[in-house]
């Protein structure tokens, strides 16, 4: 806060927000209602009666907040989101350098939003207090990273060969 105790930035206002609660109680509270109500609206599997909906939602949504299990992996995972979205957005840049119009197509690097995906989780995971140190997620990571890597690179290669060498007069099963 500034000298005389007003609120005069936008960092002032995330902070106070911060101090209070709301990124670590209501903002992951509204997100787990939303997505527990509109998984049961849209099953109808309590039937058509929203204020049920809402009071199973809204419980879930509060337990789910009980030991700071959930705040404390959002605080974790949606920053790193935030960068794996980034580095989505500078690949595509890059590949647009590449190809021309109409050349970049959605399914062509659809495993370039897989890939960021997954590895965005996987660092979120790793990061994560609860399930890092030596027996944990992370510690597991940290130990076998290269190996990791280079069995996804290899298991890439053999899915791209598999699918590449299907051709209409190859060899297939015997019927």
């Amino acid at each position: 806060m500034g000298i005389t105790g007003m609120v005069t930035t936008v960092t002032d206002v995330l902070n106070i927000w911060n101090d209070i609660g709301v990124f670590s109680y209501v903002i992951p509270f509204l997100l787990i209602f939303a997505v527990i109500f509109a998984i049961l609206d849209k099953t109808k599997i309590l039937g058509d009666n929203k204020t049920i909906e809402s009071i199973v939602a809204a419980a879930i949504g509060l337990l789910s907040l009980q030991f700071d299990f959930v705040s404390e992996f959002f605080a974790v995972i949606f920053p790193r989101f935030g960068i794996g979205i980034s580095i989505f957005i500078v690949l595509l840049i890059m590949l647009g350098f590449f190809y021309g119009d109409g050349e970049l197509k959605k399914g062509k690097v659809a495993w370039i939003g897989w890939t960021v995906g997954i590895g965005v989780v996987l660092w979120s995971l790793s990061a994560w207090d609860q399930w890092s140190g030596n027996s944990g997620f992370g510690g597991f990571f940290v130990e076998n990273i290269w190996s990791i890597i280079v069995l996804a690179v290899l298991v890439t290669i053999i899915i791209v060969t598999a699918k590449s060498g299907k051709k209409s007069g190859s060899l297939g099963p015997v019927k």
